[in-house]
C-alpha cells in the first residue's frame, strides 16, 4: 500500500469534525442482509442486464426510483420525478453499395459499414494506395512518400513495434483501446490529408463476426456523438477480398500481425474505380440518471456526490449479463447509504450539505450518463465538494497476490485535484474500517487506465474532487454472464459500503468544502 507523508494525529484531528457517535450508529444500519436483498433484485434476470437503452435499464431505474421515493429523499423541481433523462440515438441501415471496378461487393461477406463514425455518404474516386497502419507521428509515419489527397487508402488496424517489442507510437507494452493512436485519430488524419475514403483490415479477424453484421445494419441506442474533428468515411474489408484487390497481401498481412515497421517497399497504388454510397436511419430515444437528495442544513448549497452507475450489458446471444458486481454493487451500496442518511435525517441529525444520491446508466457505453449531467449539471458544479463514486465493490480481485485480499479496496484519484481528499479518506478509514487502501491504480503508468473509465471522471474533467472506489475484479467473470449474485463477498462489500459512508457523512458536515489545489489529469499518449 502506498504511504502518505506522515502527519501529525493532531493535525488531522483538527482537519476534520468533531465526529458524532452517530456516524457509527447510523453506518450499522448498512448490512449484508439489506445489500443482498437490493442486489438480489438489481442483478435478476427480470432486469434483464440493464442496457442502456433497453427495458431492462428502465425497470432497473424505476426500481431505484422506488427505493428513493419510500426513504423519503427529496428531488429538485428541474427533474421527471427522480430521473434526469438524455437523449440516445438508434440507427438503421436503408442502403449500402460499395463496387471497385466491375464489382459490386456484398455487405457482410466482402465489407461492412459500421454506424458510429459513419454518416450518409455518397463517394467516388478512381485510385487506392497502401498506406501502412495511416499513421503519421515524430516517432513513425506511414505517409512520408507517398501523396493522398483525392484517393481512397488501405490501412490496418494496429501499430508497430520497435526493435524491444514495445510499441512505437503508443509507448506501451500493452495497448487497448484506451491507448494512442486508434481509428479515430487515424480516420482524423486521413481527412486532414483530403483522403476519400479509408478500406480497414483488421489483421486479427478475417472476417467481421455475426454481431458485428447485425450492428452495422441496427444498433442498440447511441449517445449523440459531438462535433469533432471531420474523419474519413471507412468500409471494414475481409482477408478474402483483400487478398483479390491488394498485391502480395498475404507478405502485408504478415507483416501486420508481426507488428513490423512498413517501409517504402511495401508501397503500392492501383488504378481502379470506386463507388460508395450509404444511408442510415436514425431513431431518437431515450435513457435516465436517478437522482435523490437529502438536503443539507446551514450548508445545503453545497453538495455531496455519491455515484454509481445502474446499467450492463444486456442480453446477447441468449444470455444474461448480469452485472452483480459491475456495477450492481455499486448501485446496491448507494442505496443502502441513502438509507442509512434518510434515518439519520428523520432522526435530526441530517447532513449540513446536500448529500446528491445519484445512479446513473450509460457507463458501460461510454460514460453516457455521468457526461450528459455534468454537461447538464442539476447543481452547480462549483458548488459540488466532492464526488464519491462506486463501480464493482463485492468481489475480490483475482490477481491480487496479497495476504490482505479479504480487507481491502483500491481507492483512485487519492492524489488529485484535491489535497484534503486523502486525509479525510484515510481517517475515516482508521477509525471505523481498517481497511487496506490501495493506490495500485493511482500510479501514472498504469496501462489501464481505471482513472479514466468510470464515471468520477466527468466530474473531475469539470475540477470536481473525486474518490472512486473499486475491487478490481478485471478478470475472472468481469462482463461475462457469470458475473453474478452468488459470486459476491458479503462481508467485505459491507464493510467498504460503511467505509464509504463514514468518509460522505465527514465530507458533508466538515466546515469547508475540499480544496481544489492540484492540476485536473488529462488522458495523454
Amino acid at each position: 500500500m502506498k504511504k502518505l507523508l506522515f502527519i501529525p494525529l493532531l493535525l488531522i484531528a483538527g482537519m476534520l469534525t468533531a465526529q458524532k457517535d452517530d456516524a457509527a450508529k447510523y453506518a450499522n444500519l448498512i448490512t449484508e442482509a439489506g445489500l443482498q436483498q437490493h442486489l438480489n433484485i438489481i442483478a435478476s434476470a427480470e432486469m434483464e442486464g440493464r442496457e442502456t437503452g433497453t427495458e431492462g435499464q428502465r425497470k432497473a431505474a424505476a426500481y431505484i426510483e422506488g427505493q428513493f421515493q419510500a426513504l423519503g429523499l427529496t428531488t429538485s423541481e428541474t427533474l421527471n420525478g427522480y430521473q434526469q433523462y438524455y437523449p440516445l440515438y438508434s440507427n438503421r441501415l436503408l442502403e449500402s453499395k460499395v463496387s471497385i471496378g466491375n464489382n459490386e461487393l456484398t455487405f457482410g461477406q466482402e465489407y461492412i459499414i459500421p454506424f458510429q463514425e459513419n454518416k450518409d455518404i455518397s463517394i467516388k474516386a478512381n485510385e487506392f494506395i497502401f498506406a501502412g497502419y495511416g499513421i503519421e507521428d515524430e516517432k513513425y509515419s506511414d505517409y512520408k512518400n507517398i501523396q493522398v489527397a483525392g484517393k481512397v487508402i488501405v490501412i490496418f488496424l494496429g501499430e508497430p513495434k520497435n526493435a524491444e517489442g514495445n510499441y512505437i507510437v503508443s509507448g506501451s507494452n500493452k495497448p487497448s483501446e484506451w491507448t494512442y493512436p486508434g481509428l479515430s485519430n487515424k480516420l482524423e488524419l486521413a481527412a486532414r490529408k483530403g483522403v476519400k475514403a479509408v478500406l480497414l483490415i483488421n489483421p486479427n479477424m478475417d472476417k467481421p463476426s455475426s454481431r458485428m453484421i447485425a450492428n452495422s445494419k441496427q444498433t442498440n441506442p447511441r449517445y449523440p456523438e459531438k462535433p469533432s474533428i471531420k474523419q474519413a468515411k471507412y468500409i471494414l474489408i475481409t482477408h478474402e477480398y483483400a487478398e483479390q484487390l491488394i498485391p502480395g497481401f498475404g507478405h502485408l498481412l504478415k507483416m501486420a500481425k508481426m507488428k513490423n515497421v512498413f517501409t517504402d517497399t511495401e508501397a503500392w497504388t492501383k488504378k481502379i474505380k470506386f463507388k460508395l454510397k450509404y444511408k442510415k436511419y436514425t431513431e431518437k430515444i431515450a435513457a435516465s440518471n436517478v437522482i435523490g437528495l437529502i438536503e443539507g442544513t446551514d450548508k445545503k448549497d453545497e453538495y455531496v456526490f455519491i455515484t454509481a452507475h445502474y446499467d450492463h450489458l444486456g442480453m446477447h446471444d441468449g444470455k444474461i449479463y448480469y452485472g452483480a458486481d459491475d456495477d450492481g454493487s455499486g448501485t446496491c451500496a448507494v442505496i443502502e447509504m441513502a438509507t442509512a442518511f434518510a434515518k439519520a435525517k428523520a432522526d435530526g441529525n441530517g447532513p449540513r450539505r446536500t448529500i446528491v444520491f445519484m445512479t446513473v446508466s450509460g457507463e458501460e457505453k461510454g460514460l453516457w450518463g455521468s457526461e450528459y449531467y455534468t454537461d447538464n449539471p442539476v447543481f452547480p458544479l462549483n458548488k459540488t465538494s466532492v464526488d464519491l463514486n462506486i463501480d464493482m465493490i463485492g468481489r475480490i480481485d483475482s490477481e491480487r497476490k496479497k495476504d490482505d485480499t479479504l480487507n481491502y479496496v483500491y481507492v483512485v484519484g487519492h492524489d488529485k485535484i484535491s489535497s484534503e481528499m486523502p486525509l479525510i479518506n484515510e481517517a475515516m478509514n482508521d477509525k471505523y474500517t481498517g481497511l487496506v487502501l490501495d493506490y495500485k491504480f493511482d500510479d501514472p503508468r498504469d496501462p489501464e487506465k481505471i482513472y479514466f473509465r468510470s464515471d468520477h471522471y466527468n466530474f473531475a474533467r469539470k475540477g470536481v474532487p473525486v474518490l472512486f472506489f473499486y475491487d478490481g475484479m478485471l478478470k475472472a467473470d468481469y462482463h461475462k454472464p457469470t458475473d453474478t449474485v452468488d459470486k459476491i463477498t458479503w462481508p467485505l462489500y459491507e464493510k467498504r459500503t460503511r467505509m464509504i459512508f463514514h468518509t460522505a457523512w465527514e465530507m458533508a458536515n466538515r466546515d469547508n468544502m475540499l480544496i481544489r489545489d492540484k492540476p485536473i489529469p488529462t488522458l495523454t499518449r
